[in-house]
This record gives C-alpha cells, sequence and structure tokens, in this order.
C-alpha cells in the first residue's frame, strides 16, 4: 500500500471536511440526532431537548441547517403559529453515520 504525501494534501477537498462543515458546532449534531429519533419536533420541543440553548442559536442552527438541505421547516397557518422540522431525504442519508457516531459512543463509554 502506497502512502500519500501529506505535502500535496488539501484537506479543505475531502469528504470529511465537507461533512464536517455541515454538521460541525455544538448544537447540529443534537439537532439531527433529536429528529432523527423524535421527527417531527417542533421549536419548543426541541428547546427543552437541548436545555439550556438560546432561542436565537437554535433559530440560527435550525436555518443553517435547512439551508443546508438536511432539514425541513413546516409551517402550519393557524393561530398560534406551528412550526414542526423534520429530516430531508439527504438528512436522511446522515442517519447512518449518526448511528456510527452512537455506536461507537456504547461501546466506549466507560
Amino acid at each position: 500500500m502506497m502512502k500519500n504525501d501529506i505535502a500535496d494534501a488539501d484537506f479543505e477537498t475531502t469528504g470529511y471536511s465537507y461533512t464536517l462543515s455541515l454538521i460541525a458546532g455544538k448544537y447540529k449534531p443534537i439537532i439531527l440526532y433529536c429528529l432523527m429519533e423524535y421527527e417531527p419536533v417542533r421549536f419548543n420541543e426541541m428547546q427543552r431537548y437541548l436545555k439550556k440553548v438560546a432561542d436565537k442559536t437554535l433559530s440560527q442552527n435550525l436555518k443553517e441547517l435547512e439551508a443546508d438541505d438536511l432539514i425541513i421547516r413546516n409551517v402550519y397557518p393557524q393561530i398560534p403559529p406551528k412550526v414542526e422540522y423534520s429530516l430531508t431525504e439527504r438528512g436522511h442519508s446522515l442517519v447512518k453515520v449518526l448511528d456510527k457516531l452512537c455506536d461507537w459512543g456504547n461501546e466506549n463509554r466507560k
């Protein structure tokens, strides 16, 4: 097996880098995990699940995940307004990755 030369490497062009750019941060992986387990989830339910997250922070993370086509925001025209979040097909394709992270954590937790 031939070893690659790090001098020629560019981490930013790797699939690993791209995946991390989509799910990086304190809350994004947790949001995705929550939706994987409980979708659809309303904003306030998500906030309770995440515990001490500010409205603005949660809203920003949800908007970024939506812009990256990992989640969908469904707004129901009623009073009071009802908004639910769920995974898109692309978001569901990340479930295998999140499951592997869960498996590793369960196997290595002390």
